[in-house]
């Protein structure tokens, strides 16, 4: 086997490039995967800026892929060499209150694989072997890489506790809200609203069976006509938007995390009723769920998902700044596997 890979290496602010690095070293309780595709992130696009404390440069991004088994460590069991897999990359310490009860993604000893350590944007990535998840058969590399936002989405309207009569509003067409989209509907939801400024994707949010509503129409959304309500971009203006379109009593997840701080009228939240939570990444029933719902082909984006080659990287992480189009996923890949 090889001992030297290539990998997209964040640089620094807007500056990434292909290096040749050494093949990872492979613990023994580790997976060493092939990667085959690895999606973008909103995290990564605001952590090539430099926006993002846990992005520190240099580093091999990358946290969302699929791949093939080529190696297992010393002391792995139940995995072999060729499997098809995807990896949860959230590793926690399991053995803390929160990881004991569920919530791993609340671990205060929490790391993320693509950002505490190597990721993805490589030709290989060395793994925990209890975060490897075989993909079930007939699920494309491409649906695999998918599995982790399909669990963030999944994680938010379990919190939001949605049943088949709730109006709901969406703020953002990005991956994250499009697939809150499809999950709500899965659990029966008729009436839902997406907002967004990007007119492409208001085009796949109807495409999906949702209301797509231009974010720049100042009447676009009435006030205190939804029965809950996520925020999926993350600033004061959509934080501020879910709040007036709630009902009394209604329920606020706030996920998106563009933005550190917003002023919101808590005073009429109070009075209202109005119950909020945040969204932080996932649970391991989340992420099980979503490759579940993947394999019966219960959510998908690929329609609004390209993939381009690992060395197109930065060209696509510019790309997904700057004009996006109807694009809700980017993959980059080594090669088809």
């Amino acid at each position: 086997m090889k001992t030297k890979m290539k990998a997209l290496v964040y640089e620094g602010p807007r500056s990434m490039s292909i290096r040749e690095q050494p093949l990872p070293v492979l613990g023994e309780n580790e997976v060493l995967v092939q990667v085959a595709k690895a999606g973008i992130c909103g995290s990564e696009l605001s952590g090539y800026l430099g926006h993002n404390s846990l992005r520190k440069p240099p580093l091999v991004m990358g946290h969302e892929f699929s791949g093939t088994v080529v190696q297992v460590g010393a002391r792995v069991q139940g995995f072999r060499g060729g499997e098809r897999v995807t990896v949860n990359p959230l590793i926690s310490c399991g053995l803390c209150t929160d990881c004991l009860t569920g919530k791993q993604q609340l671990c205060g000893s929490r790391q993320l694989i693509g950002a505490h350590r190597p990721g993805a944007f490589a030709e290989y990535v060395a793994v925990p072997a209890g975060s490897v998840h075989c993909l079930p058969e007939g699920v494309t590399f491409a649906e695999g890489a998918l599995t982790e936002p399909l669990a963030c989405a999944l994680h938010v309207c379990r919190l939001l506790q949605l049943t088949p009569e709730v109006r709901l509003l969406i703020t953002g067409a990005g991956p994250i809200g499009l697939f809150i989209l499809t999950a709500a509907q899965a659990y029966g939801l008729n009436t839902i609203v997406v907002t967004d400024i990007n007119s492409e994707r208001l085009d796949a949010v109807k495409a999906l069976g949702g209301v797509g509503v231009s974010a720049l129409a100042p009447d676009g959304v009435r006030p205190g006509s939804f029965d809950a309500a996520v925020d999926a971009v993350g600033i004061q203006a959509t934080r501020l938007q879910c709040v007036r379109a709630l009902k009394p009593g209604g329920r606020l997840v706030f996920t998106g995390l563009h933005e550190a701080g917003a002023v919101l009228p808590i005073n009429e939240m109070i009075r209202n009723e109005i119950q909020t939570a945040g969204a932080f990444a996932y649970s391991p029933r989340d992420f099980e769920l979503s490759l579940k719902w993947i394999g019966e082909g219960k959510a998908s984006l690929l329609p609004w998902t390209v993939t381009e080659k690992l060395e197109e990287g930065a060209a696509c992480f510019e790309k997904l700044l700057d004009n996006p189009g109807p694009i809700a996923k980017i993959l980059l890949h080594m090669e088809d596997l």
